[in-house]
């Protein structure tokens, strides 16, 4: 028999997707693991697989819809029982069709055979009413004239409420327009914008955002860049200061292991992970995409180069596949690659924690008594108050700047 295909869980936390682009078509024979459907979530755009070789029969869902979970999005025959049973499926439709079409013409004979006096069909044609859609209250259900002009009473309020509605109608598309006049454009609030606004708005309602800041000297850091250079050319790789600062948050979380986690809600429950898998923002003409870095804990500072180039790439080539999203425990935003002096971002629920990397400034800083020009930062972490208190915020940056001012320390296993 057909079965019915519903929407996969696609990551934790997803809980519905928007069809952005179907890749098949009803009457299509597909194959297993061809690309079905392409979706958008508030975490990335995927393409679903398909689990099964076969037909497919029905699309459910147009391009645009939202659909939850789980909820069936096409209707499929594998193969092999494709011609019979859709030909079973034709013909109970038809049956249920010709019944709905007996019925309805049961519904008109019954309506032919109204009471009412001859009086009484009179006013009724002078008013312009069809007698069956009048509710009689005489004797066997009769319709008598009060009835007929009580409905005509009530279909005139129904009829000035309808023109109303076209006139608010009217008034509201001409204000549209003289808006639009004055240079205002409308834009759909849909595809991966709203998918990161609904991420965004659910962050917000559910976790406590607070913040912490700290000043950290990045000198030392931008100096073992330029150190590394060379040996990141030989390996084809390019090491930046953002490779840098993630082997040094994943040395503090080793530290700080409660930072390292997501909150669970419907369980109630604060989830900590051995596994170091830092979600890092990547900017995409899309929008925003957060992929995510596995085991960085485990990773030399060039793997860890090599690996966030390549995920990059995925995500501004739409090419992420489902285990590039999926078991973040910590987020690391890097705005310094546009630009800004510091950032309160927006925890990526259920992550306890993101932190922000500005560009470090070129400014003059106190180096014990001398006043020296030193490459200055304000690094900000922001936290679920849930599961960690400010005080914990405080020791994480701390132990965090020391890495970033003692660079070396990082060095271990390059």
């Amino acid at each position: 028999m057909p079965k019915e295909f519903h929407l996969p869980e696609i990551a934790e936390s997803v809980v519905e997707g928007e069809i952005s682009k179907w890749l098949v078509k009803e009457g299509d024979e597909v194959e297993k693991e061809q690309p079905l459907v392409e979706v958008i979530t508030d975490k990335v755009t995927v393409e679903i697989p398909s689990p099964f070789k076969g037909k497919i029969l029905k699309l459910l869902a147009k391009e645009g819809d939202v659909v939850k979970v789980h909820q069936p999005i096409l209707v499929y025959a594998e193969e092999g029982e494709v011609d019979g049973q859709v030909e079973i499926v034709e013909k109970k439709a038809e049956e249920r069709i010709e019944k709905v079409e007996d019925l309805r013409e049961k519904t008109v004979k019954r309506s032919e055979r109204v009471l009412a006096a001859p009086a009484v069909r009179k006013l009724a044609r002078s008013l312009g009413i069809d007698l069956s859609l009048v509710k009689g209250t005489g004797p066997g259900g009769r319709v008598r004239k009060v009835d007929v002009l009580r409905y005509y009473e009530e279909s005139k309020k129904e009829v000035k409420l309808v023109e109303e509605k076209k006139v608010e109608k009217v008034v509201e598309e001409v204000v549209t327009q003289k808006v639009e006049e004055v240079g205002i454009r409308r834009i759909p609030f849909r595809g991966v914008r709203r998918a990161i606004a609904e991420h965004l708005r659910k962050s917000k309602e559910h976790a406590v955002h607070a913040f912490h800041a700290e000043d950290m000297d990045f000198t030392e850091i931008l100096n073992l860049v330029e150190r590394l250079k060379p040996l990141g050319d030989r390996e084809g790789v390019k090491i930046s200061i953002f490779h840098l600062f993630l082997k040094a948050v994943a040395a503090t979380l080793k530290k700080h292991p409660e930072f390292n986690g997501r909150v669970d809600d419907e369980r109630g429950e604060i989830l900590l992970y051995d596994s170091i898998n830092i979600s890092i923002a990547v900017d995409t003409p899309e929008g925003l995409k957060v992929p995510v870095i596995k085991n960085v804990e485990r990773k030399s500072i060039l793997e860890i180069a090599r690996e966030v180039k390549e995920i990059a790439e995925k995500a501004r080539n739409n090419t992420l596949k489902l285990e590039d999203i999926r078991d973040g425990t910590f987020s690391v935003s890097n705005i310094g690659s546009i630009g800004g002096v510091f950032a309160y971002p927006v925890i990526n629920y259920p992550e306890i924690a993101i932190i922000a990397l500005p560009r470090p400034r070129k400014v003059p800083f106190f180096v014990g008594d001398e006043i020296k020009p030193r490459y200055i930062a304000t690094i900000v972490i922001t936290f679920d108050h849930r599961a960690v208190d400010g005080a914990h915020a405080a020791r994480f940056l701390n132990d965090l700047k020391a890495l970033v001012e003692n660079p070396d320390l990082l060095l271990i296993n390059i």
